[in-house]
């Protein structure tokens, strides 16, 4: 039996996002997204992929069917806006059935579609089925570091309009060694993703590129060829800059938010070096299998 755990807006937009060559929500064990308002509501408007869960005569609620829930990567369920784990709700009494079943915390949506729906109003849906080729075919966002203000992604999404426009992306930096032609302030870092590559030289610059042109309303995009590497290791750097977190710290955040984000050999140990320009010494112990 599975524990309940609460899941951030941020948290859930992120595990929609997730990616290797195609969207992971193709994946047939990878999310369970359950709608535990009523069907009015659901009808109206739903956070994409999400299913609404059926109740018996008795209002209570029913194991959706042809999923297996024991395999599930992630099992999130939200209502309206529950919340807190105390108390009674929807999302809290359908999670606590699910959980029965489940062998990882099942996932209750805090702020529930309220406020998911505020934040993230482009993925709002009225779809209910979807076949596996529309699955296949969903176009991945960038993955949110800090809410609102800070994204990491690849070429095509730094090159979309659209995602630029529903994120609020004000500027860029583009570290690959293709170039972006935007209307918008870019700061583009030629490395390639090599060992070899010196991207310490650049991060004090990047730093302040993005503390300049970060703000409410005006979000900065950090992207690189795949968004797996350079992107990563940039993004780390800004978080040992901007919260003064060990190299650690700011791994295990990334890690969180990407789950396949992964330095290179050469940038993890730039990224040793970084932390010890900006903490003063040396903490975190690279040589573990972690990094």
């Amino acid at each position: 039996m599975g524990e309940l755990a609460l899941c951030t807006s941020t948290e859930l937009y992120n595990i929609l996002n997730q990616s290797t060559k195609f969207s992971r929500l193709a994946e047939p064990n990878y999310l369970c997204l359950l709608d535990a308002r009523s069907k009015r509501e659901y009808n109206e408007s739903h956070v994409i992929t999400g299913r609404r869960v059926k109740q018996d005569e008795s209002m209570q609620f029913l194991l959706p069917e042809s999923i297996e829930l024991a395999s599930m990567k992630y099992c999130v369920v939200y209502d309206s806006r529950t919340n807190s784990l105390e108390g009674e709700g929807p999302a809290l009494e359908c999670a606590k059935v699910i959980s029965q079943v489940c062998h990882k915390p099942v996932l209750v949506l805090r702020g529930g579609y309220e406020e998911f729906s505020a934040y993230y109003h482009f993925f709002r849906s009225q779809k209910v089925f979807w076949m596996p080729q529309e699955i296949d075919d969903f176009q991945p966002y960038p993955i949110e570091i800090i809410h609102g203000l800070l994204y990491m992604g690849d070429q095509s999404q730094a090159n979309d309009h659209h995602i630029h426009k529903d994120l609020k992306i004000k500027s860029e930096v583009n570290v690959s060694l293709e170039p972006i032609q935007l209307s918008m302030p870019i700061l583009h870092i030629s490395v390639p993703d090599s060992c070899d590559s010196d991207l310490l030289q650049f991060f004090s610059t990047i730093c302040d590129f993005i503390d300049c042109h970060m703000a409410p309303n005006s979000a900065v995009l950090v992207s690189s060829t795949l968004g797996i590497s350079r992107s990563s290791a940039v993004i780390i750097a800004y978080l040992i800059h901007s919260r003064r977190w060990t190299l650690q710290e700011a791994w295990s955040h990334v890690r969180k938010c990407k789950t396949n984000m992964r330095p290179n050999r050469g940038f993890v140990q730039q990224l040793s070096e970084w932390e010890k320009t900006v903490l003063g010494h040396q903490i975190t112990d690279i040589s573990e299998p972690r990094f």
